[in-house]
């Protein structure tokens, strides 16, 4: 009797306090998931460029011609030439009716006109457990800068990529740099 009499206030106390509470979540709950949410994107996302610009320089210093960028890394990479040094950078990947395009921006680093020139330009995927790029599946193409696009320090042109969505791509090689039929590369 003693335990009824007990337990029956306390189990219908604890079915009013129940009821009082809401299964909603109020806005600030609601915000400040949003915000951890967000938060834990952008923390995957610099991961993911940290890991890429890493890649990225291991490539570069172990490459004796050419240059590799890493669209994850959106850094600039420099590419060593006779004419000195020209800069490479990447634009926005996007989705093409073939697979992906990109505007590649070649800068002279000492402000000087670039000459008409081309180039190979290889890309391809990356391997997922290792990182490193997948030459087997890769694709190439030849990059021309005519003359009417220079003299000027820097030139955007883009990149039409076949066969690889833009979150396949991985890597996007320039290399056997030309102008006037003299390679600029070493």
């Amino acid at each position: 009797m003693f335990n009824r009499t007990l337990c029956a206030p306390f189990a219908l106390s604890l079915l009013i306090l129940s009821g009082c509470s809401s299964t909603t979540p109020s806005p600030q709950v609601k915000q400040l998931h949003q915000e951890v949410s967000q938060l834990s994107q952008q923390m995957q996302q610099l991961t993911g460029q940290a890991e890429a610009l890493e890649t990225q320089g291991q490539l570069n210093s172990q490459a004796a011609q050419g240059a590799w960028l890493l669209p994850l890394a959106k850094t600039p990479v420099l590419l060593q030439t006779q004419l000195g040094e020209i800069r490479l950078s990447l634009g926005q990947v996007k989705g093409d009716v073939e697979g992906s395009r990109v505007d590649l921006t070649l800068s002279s680093s000492n402000h000087q006109p670039l000459p008409a020139l081309s180039a190979s330009v290889v890309w391809g995927e990356l391997d997922p457990t290792s990182g490193k790029p997948l030459n087997a599946s890769s694709q190439q193409q030849t990059l021309v800068i005519p003359a009417s696009l220079t003299p000027q320090s820097s030139v955007t042109v883009p990149l039409h990529l076949g066969g690889l969505a833009p979150e396949q791509l991985g890597f996007i090689r320039v290399h056997d740099v030309m102008s006037n039929g003299e390679p600029l590369t070493h």
